[in-house]
């Protein structure tokens, strides 16, 4: 149950002194408009604008856009959506990237001063926004057990008390070590290694949260668990199919690839629940003429409101309308001799696909047959088609089978392993792909591990960590003591925020590296770190002198980032410092590996990750080069490291969803004013939302049979296995979206999504199907 309707500042239930997990309810000034259907265009100049200079400066604002996603400059610290291979725009960045850029380079500060006057209780009485709003955090601070401030604490102090606290577990089992995908790909390597080390594979990460299912369904099919197209493959495309996907809100700079795609004469095929500005038509911000005068071009030629969860139904409605054409015409839908010399499973696949109904398959679509028809003839036509998706498909209980079939469709036509084709998970973090490449994993392989044993000369733990699901379980049954994070904001981004609050307050210690305050900095443990660290944008001398750090794109090309501004405090480290120090402070002697000299010099991580990390080869001199290098992709080329060398067709049951009377399917969202758990503002300029978030997005039809007016305020509580979380006055909007269905803005809809509830295999919260019922809002004040 979350906490009650309650004032600013106020606690949340439990103890009298443990901060609120929840932000407060603000609905004061909510504002609701008509829905947009075009994205970018003067909105996005004015709104990219406003932002820069609000918290940068004329002057700065120019200099450091000027070197966003730069070949010399640095990546941008939002989305993993890759830059172009040749000649780039100077304006290499969306709305989105602008607001993260200036979010990180804001001229604000926070000081010790700040947290003598705030004490933590009062913070957490504050908005997310509010909270974000408050500057850079400029030295380490530690909260002591029983006080009700942050107090300052020096550098070699805190790495004393971290080590303390670790050398006094019972078992290195005892303690977790996070990361965000913000993180570099050195900082990760170097964090990895620690906590093997360690002695640990207690390393789940936020791809936990979101891709997981896309590997795990990617992997035992391709041979490998990432995408199979690079930017330039969607511009040979001819059909471009995009499913669980807002890429106006969370991805914009795809809006020009997509753009480019259209006008090179790809059809392109959205399928999302809501209607969304972003998939409908784009005004591309730097060409004046579109912008101020120009409809800008239009996207989606066809656009289906499936359900919510009922993807995979869609999938095998297209795959059978298809089939049924081929049967007609042998040879004119499926590529025979594709399927034939390049994949195995198809009989089984087939025979499974022939047994599903169509009445299951439109009643848990939502989608007419008719509509069906259209994308498979789509389909059909087209013998270069690409796939696209995102968390509208990895967090349901079905997500892995859900991406299987996308497989399934793909290999039908012969669309991966060829120039225009192939499968696209759009991951949403700067580096979460590549955190996963340098071993942030908590299921490492055995190749992986003897690599680094050979390269290191140590014994690393064989036996399956926690991922965040499984940490969170372990904190809160008091099974882990140590909770380190790098980077994130594990409160806010995991599922069932009491639950996670209820794990944090069990710990001995809480340590978040952060570059901004965020509520994971008030609902703790016993004793709480906050260790500051530099940001993207800024410089990182270490002791040879100026460094550079290497990201992985979601399409798996590696390049350089070199930030350029004075850090915000001389207080500041890097990542890889502050992971090599608490290395050196918690193992000493136990490791012969040489810490603070791979601190000095990246350069000395890197030739360390080119001899256990296969396709970094030679690293230091490829990533030098212009725009980096691509690592091997087996599948892009045709080639599938599978068993058998082949690509798999797979037969997957259609899941039948079950509500009871008077329930409906609620998936959470992000604002066109947030990036992650990040809160830039409080309009969702798409969507026509203004000065709020608390809001829930519904069928006319439901609310008028639920006697719920527009604009009226409800409660809404989640249902799992019999237990009950309720989330407080939420104000009701109606909105294009199927019956049935509902959507709420996260990270403060969380509270509704029960921890125990995730997709099969992947162990991914389900934050996009979660059962609810509205009650009209009563105050329990």
């Amino acid at each position: 149950m979350s906490a009650s309707e309650k004032p600013a500042g106020a606690s949340s239930p439990g103890p009298a002194s443990s901060p609120a997990a929840e932000p407060p309810i603000e609905t004061e000034g909510l504002a609701v408009s008509a829905p947009k259907s075009v994205a970018g265009g003067l909105p996005a100049i004015a709104s990219t604008l406003r932002h820069a200079l609000r918290e940068m400066g004329a002057s700065r604002s120019a200099h450091t856009l000027s070197e966003v996603n730069q070949k010399g400059g640095f990546d941008c610290p939002s989305c993993a959506w890759p830059d172009p291979d040749g000649e780039r725009s100077r304006f290499e960045f969306c709305e989105n990237g602008a607001r993260a850029v200036a979010d990180e380079a804001t001229r604000a500060r926070i000081t010790e001063e700040f947290f003598w006057t705030h004490s933590v209780a009062s913070l957490a009485g504050q908005s997310d926004l509010w909270l974000g709003s408050q500057g850079r955090l400029t030295r380490p601070m530690v909260l002591e057990e029983g006080r009700s401030h942050y107090e300052p604490i020096g550098w070699r102090e805190a790495f004393d008390l971290v080590a303390r606290e670790l050398g006094s577990l019972a078992s290195p089992n005892e303690a977790v070590f996070y990361t965000s995908g913000r993180t570099s790909n050195e900082a990760a390597f170097l964090y990895q290694l620690f906590a093997r080390q360690f002695g640990t594979n207690n390393l789940p990460d936020c791809s936990n949260m979101c891709h997981e299912s896309s590997g795990a369904a990617l992997q035992p099919v391709l041979g490998m668990g990432k995408g199979t197209v690079t930017l330039d493959d969607f511009l040979q495309a001819r059909a471009i199919f995009i499913l669980g996907q807002n890429p106006g809100s969370n991805h914009p700079r795809m809006l020009t690839a997509l753009q480019q795609s259209k006008r090179a004469g790809a059809t392109i095929v959205a399928v999302n629940p809501l209607r969304e500005a972003g998939l409908l038509r784009f005004r591309h911000p730097q060409h004046v003429v579109e912008t101020l005068v120009g409809p800008g071009t239009a996207l989606a030629d066809l656009y289906l409101q499936v359900r919510i969860g009922g993807d995979m139904a869609l999938l095998k409605g297209i795959m059978k309308e298809m089939l049924a054409a081929e049967d007609e015409r042998p040879g004119s839908v499926v590529d025979r001799a594709f399927v034939e010399a390049k994949t195995a499973g198809f009989p089984e696949f087939r025979a499974a696909l022939d047994r599903v109904s169509w009445d299951d398959i439109l009643r848990e679509s939502g989608v007419s047959r008719a509509e069906m028809q259209e994308a498979a003839r789509v389909a059909a036509r087209s013998d270069r088609t690409i796939v696209c998706w995102a968390m509208g498909l990895t967090q349901h209980r079905h997500a892995v089978a859900t991406i299987r079939e996308i497989v399934n469709f793909l290999l039908l036509r012969g669309s991966i392993g060829k120039p225009g084709a192939g499968a696209c998970p759009v991951r949403g973090h700067s580096n979460v792909q590549g955190d996963r490449t340098m071993g942030i994993w908590e299921k490492p392989r055995e190749a992986f591990l003897a690599a680094l044993e050979k390269e290191f000369a140590f014994q690393a733990p064989r036996a399956h960590g926690y991922d965040t699901v499984s940490a969170i379980r372990a904190m809160r049954d008091g099974a882990v003591k140590v909770f380190f994070a790098l980077g994130g904001n594990f409160l806010s981004a995991s599922p069932d925020t009491e639950a996670v609050a209820t794990a944090l307050r069990r710990c001995a210690l809480t340590v978040h590296v952060s570059t901004k305050l965020h509520r994971a900095h008030l609902v703790t443990g016993r004793r709480a770190l906050i260790l500051p660290c530099l940001g993207r944008t800024e410089r990182d001398v270490q002791e040879s002198g100026e460094q550079l750090v290497s990201t992985e794109n979601s399409m798996g090309i590696v390049q350089s980032s070199r930030g350029g501004l004075e850090p915000a405090s001389p207080e500041l480290r890097s990542e890889p410092w502050i992971a090599a120090e608490l290395a050196h402070a918690v193992l000493g002697s136990r490791s012969g590996v040489a810490w603070r000299e791979l601190a000095a010099d990246y350069d000395r991580i890197r030739d360390h990750i080119a001899r256990v990390v296969p396709g970094f080869e030679d690293y230091n001199r490829r990533l030098r080069e212009p725009g980096g290098f691509a690592l091997p992709n087996g599948p892009r080329s045709g080639a599938f490291p599978t068993d058998d060398g082949k690509a798999h067709f797979t037969a997957q049951p259609l899941p039948v969803s079950s509500l009871a009377p008077g329930e409906l399917v609620l998936m959470t969202i992000r604002s066109h004013d947030q990036f992650n758990t990040t809160i830039y503002g409080l309009d969702d300029r798409y969507r026509g939302i203004g000065h709020g978030r608390r809001v829930l997005f519904l069928n006319a039809a439901d609310m008028e049979a639920g006697r719920i007016g527009d604009g009226d305020f409800v409660d809404v509580t989640s249902h799992f296995r019999g237990q009950r979380r309720t989330w407080r006055k939420v104000r009701a909007v109606p909105y294009d979206i199927p019956r049935g269905n509902a959507a709420a803005y996260f990270p403060e809809a969380n509270v509704l999504v029960p921890l125990d509830s995730v997709a099969d295999t992947s162990n991914t919260p389900t934050s996009k199907w979660v059962a609810v019922t509205l009650e009209p809002h009563r105050s329990l004040a």
